[in-house]
């Protein structure tokens, strides 16, 4: 587990243990840091998109690959899931695989204002 004390930090990919409905059980899950490191100090939430391996057609998805990281390392291509924002606790986090280019994470911003902009 990561140290409580070692905060997230925006376009931090980080993995987290996700509870089942039945709170007894969880899986590791990656998901990218959005919120910034002010609210990450201050809150013990942060916000996030999860990832995901499927790399099929969606909608409000972001490709994120190898030479998408400023650092850290993917074991495979992703799709960040931007119409699936959340909000968990940092005591979830299990350890930080990587850091998002800041044009990446800006796409993958563009792309939620995109989901909650109204259209033309």
């Amino acid at each position: 587990m990561r140290d409580v004390a070692e905060l997230v930090s925006q376009r931090e990919i980080v993995l987290l243990s996700f509870p089942f409905s039945d709170l007894q059980t969880s899986k590791v899950r990656p998901a990218v840091v959005l919120s910034n490191d002010s609210y990450n100090r201050r809150s013990e939430d942060f916000v996030a998109v999860p990832l995901t391996s499927n790399l099929r057609y969606r909608e409000y998805a972001v490709l994120i690959t190898r030479e998408g990281l400023e650092t850290g390392k993917l074991i495979v291509d992703s799709k960040a899931k931007v119409d699936r924002v959340f909000s968990v606790s940092q005591g979830l986090v299990r350890m930080s695989i990587g850091r998002l280019k800041k044009d990446l994470y800006e796409q993958i911003i563009n792309t939620f204002l995109e989901l909650v902009n109204d259209s033309p």
